[in-house]
């Protein structure tokens, strides 16, 4: 059974290394689905954050936690967009004829989603607050920050590892991920929910993305979190759970 475990791991390591390298080549991906969130956010706070009531003088705090959910959403997109390559030129099936463990191949496309959706988000912290953003709270909040984001990350990957595998095309491949780039804009990421029409708040209000971005607000601002982090966990954890046995059945039935 360790031997087992070892042996996993090991291949979870090469192929970790395999597609770090993928993006170290490609460090465009990373730039690009960083500068489309930083833009977003340049604009909201020097464009729109004036006429926009929050309840907050510093609207750059207000907006942050929803401009880094859609850093995550669109970076996950390169994940499907690879994963798609790989089925298409028949790498897959090479790495089975090799004896290694078969779920690691996908595996390490997951890992290097978390590793370069990380880098991203501490860029746009970064530049956040070199505009103005500040949090004033201690390591474990930061650190319930990262938890939840990184669930977050795991759980629209295995998302987009069910487009790289199902996709005909390359757009097929990455088109899914624009419907979740939308979602923070129908949520409370940018405006308070009451100032919606009654339809569109109540759809912002039982959307995962508004639970995840009150959660991140009310932990950076050192506020009582309240029901907002649990209902935001089982979001995540919930979507991690029937993307990760739905791509796993895909996986199976398609190579």
């Amino acid at each position: 059974m360790e031997a087992t475990k070892k042996h996993f791991f090991n291949d979870m390591g090469v192929m970790l290394g395999r597609s770090m390298r993928h993006i170290s080549r490609s460090m465009d991906t990373i730039v690009t689905v960083t500068i489309m969130p930083i833009a977003f956010m340049l604009l909201f706070v020097y464009v729109f954050g004036g006429a926009i009531q929050t309840g907050t003088d510093n609207y750059v705090n207000y907006l942050l936690p929803g401009i880094l959910l859609i850093a995550i959403a669109s970076g996950i997109s390169y994940t499907s967009y690879r994963l798609f390559l790989d089925v298409q030129k028949g790498i897959i099936e090479r790495f089975h004829t090799m004896p290694i463990s078969r779920s690691t191949i996908l595996w390490g496309h997951v890992l290097t989603s978390l590793v370069s959706n990380a880098i991203s988000v501490v860029v746009i912290i970064l530049v956040a607050l070199i505009i103005g953003f500040r949090a004033s709270v201690g390591i474990l909040p930061w650190l319930a920050v990262a938890g939840i984001l990184m669930l977050f990350t795991l759980a629209l990957t295995w998302v987009a590892v069910i487009a790289g595998l199902s996709a005909k095309s390359v757009d097929g491949a990455s088109a899914f991920s624009y419907p979740i780039i939308f979602l923070p804009f129908i949520s409370s990421a940018f405006v308070p929910t009451e100032s919606m029409p009654s339809v569109v708040r109540a759809f912002a209000e039982n959307q995962p993305v508004t639970a995840i971005v009150e959660a991140i607000r009310a932990l950076l601002s050192g506020q009582t979190v309240g029901n907002d982090i649990w209902i935001a966990l089982a979001w995540c954890v919930g979507i991690l759970f029937v993307a990760y046995f739905f791509a796993m059945r895909v996986y199976k039935n398609r190579v």
